[in-house]
């Protein structure tokens, strides 16, 4: 057994080694190439057992693996610090424009994807012979319909789309995260029987309210503190420890509130991006406060990708490779076509939309690590490995198939692109 400071630095030794050789010989963007390098060692590894069975190398290195419980990094950890160093960096001010649009497509549109998805896998999956329970194909909906932030900034930072667009794409993530994460509670809590959670529309409509819309006030409070205290001095060194006091104790206290950190971080990283450097922070605090929160999500985006990579040791490539997990691929595609469509299409006539809006959308929808660690938060029942399954499939392929080839929809379809400045 490695200790936890061993594991880190087990991590953090591939994550470097991994990235440097990615950057010398390779040249894919970071996050991807660290997921196909991750990959790519996962492969040689069980490759090295088949061939020499005594070993029993991929074996050992899963078993470490498990270690690093990668639901509570992510959703514990990891997830509180992307979303408010995402969230910093976007406008307010021209969010507003794109309100409707944005939340439309992270509440109507999660919703009916997760119908879609739900629907759909389930039909597929009895046609290929798979038991699977109604309620838990919508347990799969809900957890792969949100688009994932991490994913979606990492990509834009490789392909530049029309400004507008762009803003759709990166509130969109943020706040679906959010969304999303409240549905599949409350889809799983139904999932999991009667008597385990909320099964009538009261009381999905409370655990709504006060997930959602608790998370948001927590974190408009937290963070009107948080800037008030930094407005009162001028020292960049702690006005940092401020705001990651503010990711880790709201985060915190929202888990133990009950209501969506997700939510609240991304509230939290709007107000003290755009108000801050209006009248709180000097020029030098935000050299050092932005630039902190820039590299600590480069940093956690690395180490994120690369997990995601390895954690088909922990999933074994023979539960992966079958048509359920392949046609979830088409399935979830469809669902995003839909899901963008229909919201574009109604408030076409009110907003404005840039040519190519739907396609890229579509392909653009990219999911990651959030939606891996949702299905392995799931009970130990015999639907998980099915939905686990799945849910890792899709997930790869939208970030090195879908990832890799957006800059090419964006120029075939919006008429612009270029790589990012």
């Amino acid at each position: 057994m490695f200790s936890p400071f061993e594991l880190i630095s087990l991590l953090l030794v591939l994550t470097a080694a991994f990235a440097w050789i990615n950057h010398r010989f390779i040249g894919l963007p970071d996050t991807v190439g660290l997921l196909v390098m991750g990959l790519i060692a996962s492969f040689v590894l069980l490759l090295v057992e088949r061939i020499f069975p005594a070993i029993q190398l991929y074996e050992q290195v899963g078993t470490l693996l498990r270690q690093v419980d990668f639901q509570r990094t992510v959703l514990e950890g990891m997830l509180a610090f992307l979303l408010f160093a995402g969230a910093l960096h976007v406008d307010l001010s021209v969010l507003r424009e794109r309100a409707w649009a944005v939340g439309t497509m992270a509440t109507a549109g999660v919703l009916l994807s997760t119908a879609i998805i739900g629907l759909s896998f389930w039909y597929v999956a009895a046609l290929l012979g798979t038991e699977l329970p109604l309620a838990w194909a919508f347990v799969f909906g809900a957890l792969i319909s949100p688009t994932d932030p991490v994913a979606v900034l990492s990509t834009l930072k490789a392909v530049k789309v029309p400004p507008s667009l762009q803003l759709d794409m990166t509130g969109e993530s943020l706040f679906n995260d959010g969304v999303g994460v409240v549905v599949f509670t409350i889809v799983l809590a139904v999932a999991a029987g009667a008597g385990h959670g909320a099964t009538g529309f009261g009381e999905v409509a409370e655990l709504f309210g006060v997930e959602a819309v608790g998370g948001a006030l927590l974190g408009l409070v937290s963070g009107y503190l948080a800037y008030r205290a930094m407005k009162q001095i001028d020292n960049y060194a702690v006005e940092v420890l401020i705001s990651l006091a503010l990711v880790a104790g709201t985060y915190s206290l929202a888990a133990r509130l009950g209501t969506s950190g997700p939510i609240a971080m991304v509230t939290a990283g709007l107000l003290i991006g755009n108000r801050g450097p209006r009248d709180a922070l000097s020029d030098l605090t935000q050299r050092y406060l932005f630039g902190f929160w820039t590299l600590a999500d480069e940093i956690l985006n690395a180490i994120l990708f690369l997990l995601i990579g390895l954690e088909v040791l922990v999933l074994r490539p023979d539960s992966l490779l079958n048509w359920l997990p392949l046609a979830a691929i088409i399935l979830v595609l469809l669902a995003r076509l839909v899901s963008v469509a229909l919201p574009v299409w109604l408030l076409g006539r009110w907003k404005h939309f840039v040519p190519g809006t739907i396609p890229v959308l579509t392909w653009g929808g990219l999911r990651g690590g959030i939606s891996i660690a949702l299905a392995l938060s799931i009970p130990e029942t015999p639907e998980k490995s099915v939905i686990l399954a799945a849910t890792y499939v899709v997930v790869v392929f939208t970030i090195i198939v879908q990832g890799l080839t957006l800059r090419r929809v964006v120029e075939r379809s919006a008429g612009r692109a270029a790589p990012a400045a």
